[in-house]
């Protein structure tokens, strides 16, 4: 359909490193389960990986 939103996801060795590239090369949805779920610390995984993800980084 015309004017449907559009995704683009990325999925697979996502991290805080290199997550604001992954979104400036135009994904839209991000898939990071081994960065989260394999840090040892879940919510501060997720904190960095919107901090590293913000525009104002």
């Amino acid at each position: 359909r015309m004017g449907s939103p559009r995704f683009i996801q990325a999925d697979g060795g996502i991290n805080p490193q290199n997550v604001h590239m992954v979104i400036q090369a135009g994904a839209n949805v991000i898939v990071s389960g081994t960065a989260i779920f394999k840090s040892g610390d879940i919510a501060k995984a997720i904190r960095d990986l919107r901090g590293a993800s913000s525009p104002m980084r």
